[in-house]
C-alpha cells in the first residue's frame, strides 16, 4: 500500500510540473520565430519588400509577387510558427509557376518584425493584408487564402467572417 501512495504521489507531481512547465513556456512552445530550416533555397521568383502597417506602429515585412492583379488570383499565404519569409522560398518558388499573384505575410515577432503574436493579433494582421491587397484594387473574390501550420487556423477565421475566392 505504502509503495502505491508512492508511485501515485510520485505521477501527481510529475504531472503538475509539467502543467507549470507548459504554463509558463506556452509562448515558447507555440511560436517559433527563430527556427531556420530551409534556408539554403535560392529565391526563383522576383518579389517586392513591402510593409503591412497594423496597429501600435507595428509594420509586418511581407513580400508580393506581382504578375497581373487584374488577369489572375492572388493567393494570401499565412505561414506557420517558425521561421520567417526566406523559410518558404521552396513553396513560393513551386507557387510562382502558377498564373498567380502571392503575397505573403510575416507575422508580429517574425522576420525581424516588431511585436509579438497572440491569437488576436495575428487574426488582426490577416485582415490588415486583407485591406492592403484590396487598396491594390482587388476584392474577396479575387483572393485565395492558404495557410500553413499556425496560418491554417488564422486563414480559416478569416473566411469564416467573409467570402474569398478559395481557401
Amino acid at each position: 500500500m505504502k509503495y502505491l501512495y508512492l508511485t501515485l504521489s510520485s505521477i501527481i507531481l510529475v504531472y503538475f510540473v509539467i502543467i507549470l512547465f507548459v504554463y509558463f513556456y506556452q509562448r515558447n512552445l507555440l511560436y517559433n520565430p527563430s527556427e531556420n530550416n530551409y534556408l539554403n533555397d535560392k529565391i526563383s521568383f522576383n518579389y517586392k519588400e513591402i510593409f503591412i502597417e497594423t496597429d501600435k506602429n507595428i509594420e509586418l515585412k511581407s513580400w508580393f509577387i506581382e504578375k497581373d492583379l487584374k488577369k489572375f488570383k492572388t493567393i494570401l499565404f499565412f505561414h506557420g510558427n517558425a521561421g520567417n519569409l526566406f523559410n518558404r522560398v521552396y513553396k513560393l518558388n513551386e507557387l510562382t509557376k502558377l498564373d498567380l499573384n502571392i503575397l505573403i505575410i510575416s507575422w508580429r515577432g517574425f522576420s525581424g518584425n516588431e511585436g509579438r503574436p497572440t491569437e488576436k493579433t495575428l487574426y488582426h494582421d490577416a485582415e490588415e493584408a486583407v485591406k492592403w491587397l484590396k487598396a491594390q484594387g482587388l476584392d474577396n473574390k479575387n483572393i485565395i487564402l492558404y495557410g500553413e501550420s499556425l496560418g491554417t487556423g488564422v486563414a480559416t477565421e478569416l473566411a469564416s467572417k467573409n467570402n474569398f475566392g478559395g481557401i
